[in-house]
């Protein structure tokens, strides 16, 4: 019992540290004071207001939801090849490859930036929205291969089997029977791999170009005291939205493994 006791403590404990300072961000952000401490001055949404008014945040923002947009469908589809020649074929090179594919979850990131960085200006490639997005494909791809991994080896074999026997070529029956069956899975990973792109700091702040994606501009406008209440106010919502997508992309994870009549053996949530 006492041990029992010790673990639900220090599991508590262990949550309001985690969470406590992103509890903290929407109080401050409603927070009537410029200056972010207690005692809180009042209630109010003028932060939202100028959050929203800031042109270069807006630009900031637009940029980074198209290099979000490209590095998730990018990562999925490679994912899915990846994922896929993974779990129903077996090639010389097969576990070096998929180890390969994965390093990148576990590098450091800004191991992973100064290498790109490095490569890129050896080959005279101008940084820009582009570069970033292959530095974010890199960065998502083991995390979309490990999400559909899991989506197809929870797909019962049997099925493709049958439209094999039954005549259809492997294409259709990929195109018929597999995808539908893993398109939870998809879902996910894009999902997945769309906030950790938003997120991303590091490889945005080596790879860009001179015009700041998101996560780049708010570091930069935390140099400047009278900024931080509309970027808490930013953060507040990047919080939201991204709990929303991780719920939504947890949910479609489950169904695409209960659709298939696999076992969920751990998810994101």
């Amino acid at each position: 019992m006492k041990k029992s006791t010790g673990l639900s403590v220090y599991a508590i404990l262990y949550l309001i540290f985690l969470y406590a300072p992103i509890a903290i961000l929407p109080v401050f952000a409603f927070n009537a004071s410029q200056v972010v401490a207690f005692p809180l001055k009042g209630f109010t949404t003028q932060w939202f207001g100028e959050m929203w008014a800031d042109a270069n945040l807006r630009s900031a923002l637009f940029r980074s939801l198209v290099i979000a947009l490209c590095t998730a469908s990018l990562s999925t589809i490679l994912g899915l090849f990846a994922a896929r020649a993974s779990v129903r074929y077996n090639f010389p090179g097969k576990t070096p490859a998929m180890g390969l594919i994965m390093l990148p979850m576990v590098l450091p990131d800004i191991v992973v930036a100064m290498a790109l960085l490095i490569v890129l200006l050896s080959l005279s490639v101008p940084l820009s929205m582009l570069t970033i997005i292959l530095g974010h494909v890199l960065l998502c791809m083991p995390f979309a291969v490990a999400i559909l991994t899991s989506a197809f080896q929870s797909l019962d074999k049997s099925l493709e089997e049958a439209a094999l026997d039954l005549g259809e070529t492997r294409a259709a029956t990929f195109r018929l029977i597999t995808l539908p069956l893993v398109m939870p899975g998809i879902i996910a990973s894009f999902l997945i791999c769309f906030t950790i792109s938003i997120d991303e700091f590091v490889l945005a702040n080596f790879l860009g170009s001179g015009k700041p994606v998101l996560s780049v501009y708010i570091f930069g406008q935390f140099r400047f005291p009278a900024k931080v209440p509309s970027m808490l106010a930013l953060g507040t919502i990047l919080v939201l939205f991204s709990i929303i997508l991780l719920g939504f992309a947890e949910y479609m994870r489950r169904r695409g493994i209960a659709k298939a009549g696999g076992k969920d053996s751990g998810g994101f949530l």
